[in-house]
């Protein structure tokens, strides 16, 4: 609520003009993060590592970074696939593994299941994607780097999998889960994705 609604009848007259309403959304966004202590931070968890499910992670993280957010991405289990150096070979896509996955032409079950299928649907929505302009994810990856997004690859995970830090692109950072937790709890927004 605007602090003095006396205010609002002493503009310009009796009229709202653009600059009060945006003077005063101005500042009741100041009012309400004073009450807030939470920082503009959006942290996001990415542990699929497919193609179709790298997108999600890329796309939100650049967009609140953009929004002029802080955010990290924190890569585990599978999500490791999305920053590794060898993610062009890594991420796939199935058609068994996504049943919602549109199809050019219906196809049964049997047939997605088929040897060569991941190739056929990975190059089906590469193409799709292409077609629509869309980024890839080395591209979305970049774009993350250049707006600071910080990308944290889960150290226990990397442990598990026997992998080392040479394995994941450059400006990688690692950590352990109670480091991101303790980025995160300090956020406005925290995805699971």
């Amino acid at each position: 609520m605007v602090q003095d609604a006396s205010a609002i009848g002493s503009i310009a007259g009796g009229r709202v003009t653009e600059d009060d309403v945006r003077r005063i959304v101005r500042e009741e966004v100041q009012s309400a993060l004073k009450k807030d202590p939470a920082k503009k931070r959006t942290a996001l968890i990415a542990s699929k590592g497919t193609l179709d499910w790298g997108y999600p992670p890329f796309i939100l993280a650049t967009g609140a970074a953009a929004a002029g957010m802080e955010t990290a991405i924190f890569f585990t289990f599978y999500g490791l696939n999305l920053i590794h150096k060898d993610l062009g070979r890594k991420l796939k896509v199935s058609p068994t593994g996504n049943p919602a996955m549109p199809m050019p032409v219906p196809m049964a079950d049997l047939f997605a299941g088929l040897p060569g299928m991941k190739s056929v649907a990975t190059g089906m929505m590469k193409s799709m994607f292409k077609k629509k302009n869309v980024a890839t994810i080395q591209e979305l990856t970049e774009a993350a780097l250049e707006l600071d997004v910080r990308l944290i690859a889960c150290q226990m995970t990397m442990d598990v999998f026997g992998y080392e830090e040479s394995d994941f692109i450059e400006g990688v950072e690692f950590g352990g889960a109670a480091a991101f937790l303790s980025y995160a709890r300090q956020g406005h927004v925290t995805l699971f994705i």
